[in-house]
């Protein structure tokens, strides 16, 4: 997945725009993702105005992907072919000019791209990028110039020995967290990027530069390499998340002449430079456009959403994710965390739950005679903390932690084997939402003055499910649409890019974007989930595989969430200083 995303010119320029409110500004994001390019236009008050896009499969038949891939014979090795991304840009930047938008009035280029894929430029494509003639597409013109010819995505988990020699180069797959922000995974950047040195010698030989998806992208928008920022490159096992800059170690344990190949990392709110001469003479971009550093589509899906320090945003679909912005980081073996994409000195997480909504459903149907009205019923006519009533229900192999089985436990701490139903219903849903806090607590985030929590997905139109997780994580839960995020993130972070020089905070270039829908406060009673007098404890095993073993242990919870000081807003400077 590509996203590419605009700014155009007008009030939202420092030193190029008119008077403000005029119908001719505009913001322009574009999203390339999993199977379609996307573009989204929207007006100077943040809203969409415009959306259109390039769908791979449909589009593009030429490269024979299904859902944009080639999944190759072992299942394991999934690859994208990286001139049908290129194409795919001609075609959008086609689209857009036949809609009849003016593409001089960009003032500023940002997007985003799926994390962890790669791009392996040839030996001279350097000086193509540079030589661009603007009377062809640029797939004609970059047919010759990758050494790769089809960049591992995301989806490849064939890279498990090169994950085992790193780990071990790093001292061991905890010392690697602490380091770069996540052990070692299959699909992160440099665990491919070192199958292909080992396998593909010759083509790994060829190569004068390794992008990532995002900066790849940006390439094409200043006819040069573009720098990997520093939030896509924390998902690639290489970078040191405290110093920013390329781990040492991890870089000699991928491959040789790696710095050279990388390039310095760049933090995500860098201007890179104005787009390419090429796009100002066949697309009509103005030589004083902008080009933000790209970066990877979870990154730009925390902007976003718009998270603060203290948010946690909780997608409740299939599987449930959840997306922090946190302070002070504590790596661990699950989850992620990443620089933060706004903040340069704040920092991202990233937690995946793989039993999410197909195990709400299967405790409805068990519990509740297949009627979400009936499941809602019962978290209604129950007590916060479930009078200590608890379950852990992994249907299959969680991620975090990587557990399996259905485990209940009753007041005394005795396992059981089953639970009134009304009761299981609490059981499940307070289970599930202690179990992202917990995990997310232990990575570093934690409730503040004013902390938010963003719910989408399925689950997010539940309103007693949604009670549930405002009473655990003791804060005011809001419902945010994500469809766009990614897109509209990289479209506010180009916004962000041509002023935060002057130092504007993020939050302050978003004070007209649409705000969330509040649907649920915590109960007067809740600091955290608590019972009766006291704060319900929550089971931890001191092995997540044997849980109702000898091996399971209680851990107390106490004052879940209590409020710190609040703190002051930063005040928008004025805006003439900044805008006009």
């Amino acid at each position: 997945m590509l996203n590419f995303n605009l700014l155009p010119a007008g009030s939202l320029s420092v030193h190029y725009l008119g008077a403000r409110g005029r119908g001719d500004k505009k913001l322009r994001g574009l999203k390339d993702g999993k199977s379609p390019l996307k573009v989204v236009a929207i007006d100077g008050d943040l809203r969409v105005l415009h959306e259109n896009s390039v769908h791979f499969d449909s589009e593009l038949p030429d490269f024979r992907t299904q859902g944009g891939v080639h999944i190759h014979a072992d299942r394991l090795t999934v690859t994208s072919p990286v001139l049908m991304w290129v194409k795919a840009l001609d075609l959008l930047l086609d689209k857009m000019k036949g809609a009849g938008l003016d593409l001089s009035r960009v003032r500023a280029v940002s997007g985003s791209g799926q994390q962890h894929g790669s791009v392996f430029w040839r030996r001279g494509a350097s000086e193509t990028l540079k030589q661009l003639d603007p009377d062809q597409n640029l797939h004609q013109l970059l047919q010759d110039s990758f050494s790769v010819s089809d960049s591992p995505v995301w989806m490849d988990s064939s890279s498990t020995q090169q994950c085992d020699n790193l780990q071990a180069a790093a001292g061991g797959a905890m010392r690697l967290a602490e380091i770069t922000g996540s052990r070692a995974y299959e699909r992160f950047t440099g665990n491919q990027i070192a199958k292909v040195h080992q396998n593909r010698a010759e083509e790994f030989q060829d190569t004068e530069r390794i992008s990532l998806v995002s900066s790849f992208a940006a390439s094409l928008f200043l006819g040069c390499y573009a720098a990997i920022d520093h939030s896509d490159g924390s998902g690639m096992n290489l970078l040191d998340i405290r110093t920013r800059n390329w781990s040492q170690i991890c870089l000699e344990a991928t491959a040789p002449h790696m710095d050279r190949l990388l390039g310095a990392p760049l933090p995500s709110t860098s201007v890179l430079g104005p787009v390419s001469s090429y796009l100002v003479q066949r697309c009509g971009f103005s030589e004083s456009c902008s080009v933000v550093a790209f970066t990877g589509d979870n990154p730009a899906s925390l902007a976003g959403m718009k998270l603060q320090q203290g948010d946690v945003a909780v997608s409740l679909g299939t599987s449930d994710t959840v997306f922090l912005w946190i302070q002070q980081p504590r790596p661990a073996l699950e989850g992620h965390i990443f620089c933060n994409p706004v903040d340069q000195q704040a920092y991202m997480a990233l937690l995946c739950f793989k039993n999410g909504s197909l195990t709400r459903e299967r405790i409805r149907n068990e519990c509740s005679g297949g009627s979400w009205e009936i499941f809602s019923a019962a978290l209604r006519d129950t007590p916060l903390g479930n009078d200590g009533h608890i379950g852990f229900y992994f249907d299959t192999m969680e991620i975090t932690p990587p557990a399996v089985g259905v485990h209940r436990f009753d007041s005394a701490d005795t396992e059981v084997s089953s639970l009134c139903p009304q009761v299981e219903v609490r059981a499940l849903v307070e289970g599930q939402f202690l179990s992202r806090r917990l995990h997310a607590e232990r990575l570093g985030y934690s409730i503040i003055s004013g902390t938010r929590v963003m719910a989408t997905g399925g689950a997010s139109s539940n309103q007693e499910i949604l009670q549930v997780l405002s009473d655990v994580f003791n804060a005011p839960v809001f419902t945010i649409d994500l469809s766009n995020s990614a897109c509209l993130g990289s479209a506010y972070r180009a916004l962000h890019g041509l002023v935060v020089e002057s130092g504007v905070s993020f939050s302050d270039v978003l004070k007209k974007a649409p705000e969330p829908q509040l649907v649920a406060t915590p109960a007067s009673c809740s600091q955290g989930v608590s019972g009766p007098g006291d704060i319900t404890d929550v089971l931890v095993p001191a092995d997540p595989l044997t849980w109702g073993t000898s091996g399971s242990t209680r851990l107390s919870v106490t004052h879940l969430g209590t409020p710190s000081p609040s703190h002051p807003s930063p005040q928008l400077p004025p805006q003439g200083s900044v805008f006009l």
